[in-house]
């Protein structure tokens, strides 16, 4: 079976490491950490199971990898979905605006 590596620039490694040491987003931290365990000859499996704070899937340190391949550390990044809380203009409302009857 052959085994899904990486391989990093300078530039990139340096975007990987600043990523996964100062980003906002931990899951980002944590995709830029297993990238940068496997473009150090970790595989992916290995780096799944036990190299970051939780185990996870091998596919999706596979996954993560297929993405930044693709598209680099923006294509890892989550895409804003539509907001799930309540919204006044779904046609319901917290409170009443017209006096109540007596």
């Amino acid at each position: 079976m052959h085994q899904l590596t990486v391989d990093l620039t300078d530039q990139q490694r340096v975007e990987l490491v600043r990523t996964r040491d100062r980003d906002h987003r931990a899951y980002l931290r944590e995709c830029a950490a297993a990238l940068l365990k496997v473009a150090d000859g970790q595989s992916a499996r290995q780096v799944a199971l036990s190299g970051l704070n939780k185990p996870r899937q091998a596919d999706t340190v596979y996954r993560w990898l297929s993405k930044y391949k693709s598209g680099g550390i923006a294509a890892l990044v989550h895409k804003q979905r539509g907001h799930r809380g309540f919204s006044p203009s779904a046609g319901g409302s917290a409170k009443r605006t017209d006096p109540p009857t007596p």
